[in-house]
């Protein structure tokens, strides 16, 4: 950083009558980042523009702790958007502590899965002769893979483990990857519902102008307990679900597998001696009783 100030050093003062003032290009260094940087944050609304003295541009020591600010929130993996939004909070009054810890709530991973790299010679190990540039690609717009030259990432072990199970048990992965897909589009709809549900009737009653502090901690302690909450719910619902299913398709193998007990006919066929078609026996008795009764009738009158 440059020792010159961006004031006239012929002045008598010993400080601007603004304290300590940058051009550009002296605060890009003090900052310790591009010139480019400045300018692209200025065009969106993160840096605030500098006091103007003629043609010259001149940033305040505000400028240079905003900068600070950015860079150590982009460190963290904050985007410019979230950023902008955080310094706006800031700057409506609001403790960035509260606003970072209602984001980390919001943001925070929803699963602790275990990513897997390995080579793309690996990956077809897992699945002799199914893996091509199709099943690659459809696993990459799932979202399940990330391809790295000739290495993937699968984002996790348990979903692959479970998916080379399904292989190895004689489902094509291409049938996988479209029940993956069928899933994740259920399971989307079933976020957009818990999201809303959220949005309608713990977000929305609060003040829709300047929350205060103690409204955004309550709502990230909320948050935090409703996380399990939803993820117990689509659990536990599946989870009957597949039992109720997986039972009904059981009966039916098993009523295919085994034999009928006492000899009793299979799939409704007739019992050893018994006609094919026709009344049951009581019924014939009945019938040829009639006949013999009308026989009898008949020759009396003859």
């Amino acid at each position: 950083m440059t020792d010159q100030p961006a004031w006239d050093a012929d002045d008598d003062r010993t400080e601007p009558p603004h304290g300590r003032e940058y051009r550009i290009s002296e605060l890009a260094q003090a900052a310790g980042v591009p010139v480019r940087t400045l300018r692209y944050y200025q065009e969106r609304k993160l840096l605030p523009p500098p006091r103007r003295v003629g043609r010259i541009g001149l940033y305040s020591e505000d400028h240079l702790a905003r900068l600070r600010v950015i860079g150590n929130l982009l460190d963290r993996g904050h985007t410019l958007e979230g950023i902008k939004e955080l310094l706006s909070a800031w700057e409506q009054g609001h403790d960035v502590a509260a606003v970072l810890g209602l984001e980390k709530a919001v943001i925070a991973p929803w699963s602790t899965e275990t990513p897997v790299d390995m080579s793309l010679d690996e990956l077809a190990e897992l699945f002799p002769g199914e893996v091509g540039p199709s099943s690659i690609d459809e696993a990459v717009a799932l979202g399940y893979l990330e391809v790295h030259g000739d290495r993937v990432t699968h984002w996790s072990r348990r979903q692959l483990e479970a998916t080379v199970a399904l292989v190895r048990a004689g489902v094509p992965l291409s049938d996988v990857l479209a029940a993956s897909r069928r899933l994740q589009h259920s399971v989307d709809e079933l976020a957009d519902m818990f999201v809303r549900l959220i949005m309608t009737h713990v977000v929305g009653p609060l003040p829709s102008r300047s929350l205060a502090n103690q409204d955004l901690a309550g709502l990230t302690d909320t948050l935090a307990q409703l996380r399990p909450g939803a993820q117990v719910a689509v659990e536990a619902g599946f989870s009957r679900a597949m039992e109720r299913r997986v039972r009904r398709e059981l009966d039916e193998v098993f009523g295919r597998l085994v034999p009928p007990a006492d000899g009793a006919p299979a799939d409704g066929a007739p019992a050893d001696g018994a006609p094919a078609d026709g009344p049951p026996d009581d019924d014939a008795d009945n019938v040829d009783a009639t006949g013999a009764a009308a026989e009898e009738a008949g020759s009396e009158q003859g």
